[in-house]
């Protein structure tokens, strides 16, 4: 598992164990710079030399050697002092301006303790204002920090004092919601330590954050996508393509299928915006060709906490060698599932638990969903062992799938269709589900507008049905219903909307694209949704009293997002019954992915069991799919709902106001 590095041993450390025991010992641990002929580097803040002069470590380390860090500062506590500030930074050889807390990026990690009640006074140092969102945190909507909803910002030398119940245990993170500066570096970590003895068994735990870093200013990647969306795709079709395709396929169906394309102003390999041609993906602050180090004791089990902070980057996760049983979902534990990778969307939270073996390294692999650059990190017993960096897989490319295109005539074999579940039989778990619906019609012509801008939503009232509920159980929704009828609002047809999902599939079960034959082809089992169940039994078993249908939907040739059409400046407010309980359902008329982030209320993903549904903050919704999930409107106020796509959230946003 592990090659060893001759002569590589830190300096003024002896033996590995002295070395961990010094990272027990003290919260922060140093970092270092590496040897000047490093292509990409980090410029330390302030807070990260003055570690140097009280940690028992030289400060040294060779060329070879993985950076000997154990993350971001870590802050306890229940009161906390952060300073929002400007910090250079150098990650490719060009130094930069970074929008950092407390100088460090990430970050640092806030440690918090469910039930206690924290205070953090966050003071803005920038020339213009600042916020911060505490993601995935049941809170106060005032304290929520998202300006122009929730508060008015923090203004320049100004400071603002958030302070709330902590309610919840778990894996969390936190950013800002103002312009662009999520991009150039303002998030952090969250570990919040449960009051009741913790159901996972673990020895140590470190926090893995993923990142996206790009020299070129936010503002201008933004612009240069609305004037030319592909921008940054480095893998159009080529004439060496073509000819393979009419080798392959022949005339008519290459013909057929590059009509296609170009009628939609897109190409099959727009599977991302902004791609690792530009970005550089980080791993808690460190470049892909330094790589992050996590040292750990032999026999160990250790809990990893990935989190998704990037600004656009969905990463595929895996560690070669190591099975990863995930235990906690956006905070919330589940029933452990062994996997060997699983997909991360923005802003998303994993928990796993991993046993590496003595004397043995293993790298921690995330590629980016477009194969176009990754993310890495070393987990060994010896920081004298490092292991192979993995090749990407290869880029996977748009198909019928991600056009929400009916494929029950198209043949399938050869392809695993199980969306990376070999062995999961959920033909028990829809059968409840289906003959708990009525079919019959699908009129909408039923539908109780009154009241509600219908651009923004579309709320289905059977208060005028007597007998039999056309409502799906809770658990199940439109995630077990095949023969959902789809339905297209008018403000969805236009110039600004380039494509419609007709037949999207469940994207229960779909790992996603460029996962779903991992186990035929490498043995790899992928997490799914349909995977995830609830380690506690579901909180509120209440059947949902309506529906409320969003779409997805883009231009992608103009690079204009929106929801049912309608972008966040010219959308009403969603608006929800305090207490009510509602299905949400969610298509992807567009073939990008989606994770979308509901503010201040948990989104309970139905998985096929009423009975413990997982409760998740971000839902990934794939391209061209559908996806449903409850919400108990438990919390009044005004909230943020979006796409967490940065690039995508100006208009692929709505408020929601719980009255």
């Amino acid at each position: 598992m592990g090659m060893k590095i001759p002569d590589t041993r830190t300096a003024g450390i002896r033996t590995t164990m002295e070395l961990i025991t010094a990272m027990d010992r003290y919260p922060v641990v140093p970092d270092v710079l590496p040897p000047d002929q490093s292509r990409r580097r980090f410029v330390l803040g302030a807070s990260s030399l003055a570690a140097l002069s009280v940690l028992p470590l030289s400060g040294q380390v060779f060329a070879d050697t993985p950076r000997p860090t154990n993350g971001p500062q870590t802050l306890t506590g229940n009161q906390f002092d952060l300073s929002i500030g400007f910090q250079k930074v150098n990650f490719t050889g060009k130094q930069r301006i970074a929008t950092t807390v407390n100088q460090g990026l990430p970050a640092p990690i806030l440690r918090w303790k469910e039930g206690e009640r924290v205070k953090l006074k966050v003071t803005n140092t920038l020339d213009h204002d600042t916020s911060i969102h505490w993601h995935g945190i049941i809170l106060p909507s005032e304290m929520d920090g998202v300006p122009g909803m929730s508060f008015d910002g923090i203004k320049p030398g100004e400071t603002f004092v958030y302070e709330f119940d902590v309610q919840q245990s778990g894996t969390y993170w936190y950013h800002s919601h103002s312009g662009f500066q999520e991009q150039t570096g303002l998030m952090g970590a969250i570990v919040i330590d449960p009051k009741d003895p913790d159901p996972v068994a673990y020895d140590r735990d470190m926090v893995v954050l993923l990142s996206d870093w790009t020299d070129t200013a936010p503002e201008k990647v933004y612009g240069t996508l609305k004037k030319m969306s592909h921008y940054y795709n480095f893998r159009e079709r080529t004439v060496g393509d073509l000819v393979r395709d009419l080798k392959t396929k022949g005339l008519s169906a290459t013909w057929n299928e590059r009509a296609m394309w170009n009628q939609m102003r897109m190409s099959e390999t727009d599977i991302s915006d902004v791609t690792g041609y530009t970005y550089t993906y980080l791993m808690n602050g460190v470049t892909p060709d330094q790589g992050w180090l996590g040292l750990c004791k032999p026999g160990e089990k250790v809990r990893l906490r990935f989190i998704n902070g990037a600004a656009m980057g969905i990463f595929d996760v895996r560690i070669p060698g190591l099975k990863m049983t995930v235990v906690a979902a956006d905070g919330q534990n589940i029933q452990p599932i062994v996997v060997d990778e699983f997909r991360i969307g923005v802003a998303e939270t994993y928990d796993v638990i991993v046993e590496p073996a003595g004397d043995s390294a293993y790298t921690i692999f995330a590629q980016s969903n477009d194969r176009t650059g990754y993310a890495r990190g070393t987990l060994t017993t010896d920081i004298a062992l490092r292991a192979e960096i993995p090749a990407m897989d290869p880029a996977p490319t748009l198909g019928h799938r991600e056009m929400g295109m009916d494929m029950s005539g198209m043949d399938h074999s050869g392809h695993d269709m199980s969306g990376g579940m070999p062995g999961m039989d959920h033909s028990e778990q829809a059968k409840p589900a289906m003959e708990a619906m009525d079919h019959s019609g699908h009129d909408m012509s039923a539908m109780d507008h009154s009241g509600h801008d219908m651009s923004a939503m579309k709320t289905m009232d059977h208060s005028q049905h007597t007998g039999k509920s056309r409502l799906a159980k809770a658990g199940f929704g439109s995630n077990f219903d095949p023969l959902a009828k789809i339905n297209h609002v008018d403000t969805e047809f236009g110039p600004h909307v380039d494509s419609h999902s007709d037949a999207p599939q469940s994207g229960l079960t779909d790992p996603g694209i460029g996962l779903r034959d991992h186990m035929k082809l490498y043995g790899r089992r992928v997490l799914t949704y349909a995977d995830i169940r609830g380690l506690h039994p579901t909180y509120d078993k209440r059947e949902p009293s309506r529906e409320i249908e969003l779409h997805l939907t883009g231009n992608m040739r103009r690079y204009m997002w929106s929801i049912n059409g309608l972008n966040f400046a010219d959308a009403k407010p969603l608006e929800l019954s305090f207490g009510e309980r509602v299905r949400i359902i969610l298509v992807n008329d567009t073939m990008m992915t989606h994770p979308i982030h509901l503010h201040g209320m948990w989104s309970e993903l139905e998985t096929g069991d009423p009975n413990y549904i997982p409760r998740k903050h971000t839902i990934i919704v794939q391209p061209g799919s559908r996806i449903s999930y409850l919400v108990t409107a438990d919390a009044k106020g005004r909230w943020a709902y979006h796409c967490h796509l940065l690039y995508h959230m100006p208009g692929m946003m709505r408020e929601v106001r719980v009255v």
